[in-house]
């Protein structure tokens, strides 16, 4: 199922459904130059086509991003380079203005009000009860994911869970002060246990796509364990922990009984569509062109290089920092003892398997735009004096590297700009993450070790004679150690994929592991006396060969300032403008109010 319907389009499409309804009798007596909101909410195909206009307001875009301030591409990260004001140190008051002023349709209050709209008219009308209710789960779960949004960002906001009058004379009567932080994940938590309560387990295949009882309890496990981490967490309360497993186990549990869990293949997950096992909530895009329902996204046109693509291309380039964040073929970090040892000069080989299915490099074997056979080459070539001269490549690579994750390789040049890769907010391999974090936050080490374990199988690292792919003894009994394995673990599985910055915000870890630092790219040279043999016929040659004999692997430092995060980032101030427009509001403690977004 893809929610592409527009205002424009829902409105031609329920006036058509009316007008083709078999009802002689609705038609004899309803004027067709209105649409009446009692005809739409008495049948649930025309209800629908309300949803999925709801749906398609609410649904996060690639990376995740919810049309915010913060447009995360892996900048925000050391995952790639690029300036952003909270790496810089330069966040201001109005700086994050995701609250959202104005009378505008597109902000956070108009999608809640919208969705508060659908539930009170769905509620109203009369059709079955078993119908109202899985539309109500599917309308609670979007509405918690709108408040997560707010809440993430802000702690606390005003709670609003029926439509408000139009401003008019009854401005005043519109302005709410903000609820606790604990308030609103109480409510959102309480949408979520009705859409588990009441959404399918599965859809038909022609309703792929939308929310299940899974996605719903998954969604419940990722609020939970925000609210466990640090972030929310100062005081490491153990009942939070505990509600964040039981949600996260209960997910597990629900998404098992209905088919779901990892995909066979780590790379071509994201190129499977109707019952992907690992789609958990899931952002449909199509390949259509030339109709009112087209939904293609971005992505793969600017990921992949800017030679390669018809129009755009090259950006999310992963950075050094981030390629030696990839362990080796046996689990072992590059600085570890291991199976392995590695070597900057042949920084590819022997690598965790995802790092191939993830990092485009140099040499590396790239089928794409259909061509299977093709090689990536970036390097640059050399001036007789040993200088560097140029890069090979058309347009150079911001860090040496490109992403090749959920770029899909059979996509042909003149179809870039329609592609229909689905996003997926949430997948398996997250919830079985999710559920190891909450398991060690509970103590429950060897649980979470063997959940640890199935990423790593499935990603394809050796097991080794311990059969433990990779992970240290000590993390059975290492509470603190496994906490730091987790993290890890997500930042290779889920990387690009929206989470790092989340993570390093939701366990406050900006400081210590970005500030000061200065993330970094990679100039591969090649030496100017490398024989015309080589160069002449280079996509046959073996790789580590001329790593070994003609290139040269240089840092270069991509940054030109230190990364500064700041401890109050990680609850961003109410905009002044909001506030200045509702006086009930309270700015955070932490920017000079008096409001605890701790509480």
């Amino acid at each position: 199922m893809k929610f592409t319907k527009n205002i424009v389009l829902g409105t031609i499409l329920i006036m058509a459904m009316i007008g083709m309804s078999s009802c002689q009798k609705v038609l004899d007596k309803k004027d067709l130059t209105s649409i009446d909101g009692e005809l739409i909410f008495k049948d649930s195909t025309l209800a629908f086509l309300n949803l999925s206009f709801i749906y398609d307001n609410n649904l996060p875009a690639w990376f995740g991003n919810t049309g915010g301030t913060i447009n995360y591409n892996g900048t925000w990260t050391d995952e790639a380079q690029g300036s952003n004001i909270l790496l810089q140190g330069t966040v201001v008051e109005t700086s994050i203005g995701d609250f959202g002023t104005g009378l505008s349709t597109s902000n956070n209050w108009a999608k809640i009000r919208k969705i508060n709209e659908f539930i009170r008219d769905v509620k109203a009308g009369s059709m079955p009860e078993n119908v109202k209710n899985k539309m109500l789960g599917e309308a609670l779960f979007l509405r918690a994911f709108r408040y997560f949004d707010l809440v993430r960002l802000y702690g606390g906001v005003p709670l609003v869970l029926e439509p408000m009058n139009p401003i008019g004379s009854n401005k005043e009567n519109n302005f709410l002060p903000r609820n606790t932080t604990s308030e609103c994940f109480t409510q959102m938590i309480a949408d979520l246990d009705f859409a588990i309560e009441n959404c399918p387990g599965r859809w038909p295949n022609a309703d792929w796509g939308r929310i299940t009882k899974g996605a719903a309890a998954a969604f419940k496990g990722r609020i939970l364990l925000f609210y466990a981490s640090p972030q929310f967490n100062p005081n490491n309360l153990q009942e939070r922990w505990q509600a964040a497993y039981d949600a996260n186990l209960v997910a597990k549990q629900l998404l098992d009984a209905n088919g779901f869990g990892l995909n066979a293949s780590y790379d071509q997950l994201w190129f499977s569509e109707v019952n992907n096992p690992e789609a958990v909530f899931v952002t449909g895009y199509n390949t259509k062109t030339g109709n009112d329902e087209k939904k293609n996204n971005t992505y793969d046109q600017q990921t992949r290089p800017v030679y390669l693509s018809s129009s755009g291309g090259g950006s999310n380039a992963p950075t050094w920092d981030m390629v030696q964040s990839y362990p080796m073929k046996d689990g072992k970090k590059i600085n570890e003892v291991g199976a392995y040892t590695y070597d900057v000069k042949t920084f590819y080989k022997n690598r965790d398997p995802r790092f191939d299915k993830t990092i485009a490099y140099n040499g590396c074997a790239w089928p794409i735009n259909g061509n299977a056979s093709y090689r990536l080459w970036t390097y640059y070539t050399s001036k007789s004096n040993g200088d560097i001269d140029k890069t090979i490549e058309p347009n150079a690579s911001n860090t040496g590297f490109y992403l090749r994750k959920a770029v899909n390789p059979n996509t042909q040049l003149n179809d870039l700009a329609f592609s229909g890769t689905d996003w997926i907010e949430i997948r398996y391999a997250e919830v079985l993450l999710n559920l190891a974090e909450a398991a060690c936050g509970v103590n429950k080490n060897l649980e979470s070790v063997e959940l640890l374990k199935a990423i790593r199988k499935r990603a394809g690292i050796d097991a080794g004679s311990n059969n433990r792919y990779g992970l240290n003894t000590n993390l059975d009994t290492d509470r603190s150690a496994l906490f730091e394995a987790v993290l890890y673990e997500r930042k290779i599985e889920l990387a690009f994929e929206g989470k790092r910055f989340w993570d390093l915000r939701r366990w406050k870890l900006f400081e210590s592991a970005l500030n000061g630092t200065r993330r970094k790219g990679v100039r591969i040279q090649l030496a100017y006396n490398t024989p015309t043999s080589v160069t002449s016929d280079i996509n046959s040659q073996n790789l580590d060969n001329l790593y070994t004999n003609y290139f040269t692997v240089t840092e270069w430092v991509k940054d030109g300032f230190d990364i500064n995060h700041k401890p109050e980032y990680y609850f961003f101030a109410i905009p002044s403008n909001a506030i200045q427009n509702n006086n009930k509001l309270k700015q955070n403690n932490t920017w000079g109010g008096d409001f605890n977004p701790l509480n």
